[in-house]
């Protein structure tokens, strides 16, 4: 896909985001834990709900579409090429951003904690 057009999709996919996605986008947008976050935010031909360049951390959301047998090979696949890209993925499901916004939460900080204190890269 083109960059044009992954700026194209990430915009689509902005507008028309999911309860789950606006919620935890209240709580990163804005630097709130820390770090800058990005929504929909394209990474070679995929393009993840939520990263933070700077710990090339992403942060994925996914509700009962991704439960079928299709979709979790495509979800391993996409999950796969991601990390072979040195970026560390997250996942969350909807309900549990909905329900249970501060275990979430407490995960992602963790997570950006333990990053941080990661020795640098040389």
């Amino acid at each position: 896909m083109s960059k044009f057009k992954d700026i194209i999709k990430a915009r689509f996919l902005r507008k028309r985001g999911t309860e789950a996605e606006k919620i935890l986008w209240r709580e990163l947008r804005n630097n709130n834990l820390g770090i800058k976050f990005r929504r929909q935010h394209p990474i070679g031909s995929f393009v993840v709900d939520f990263y933070a360049p700077k710990y090339k951390l992403a942060i994925e959301l996914d509700g009962s579409v991704h439960e079928s047998k299709d979709a979790k090979e495509y979800d391993e696949m996409r999950a796969k090429v991601l990390m072979d890209m040195d970026i560390i993925l997250m996942r969350f499901w909807n309900s549990e951003i909905e329900n249970n916004l501060s275990d979430v939460l407490i995960k992602i900080k963790e997570k950006i904690i333990s990053l941080e204190t990661k020795a640098p890269l040389q």
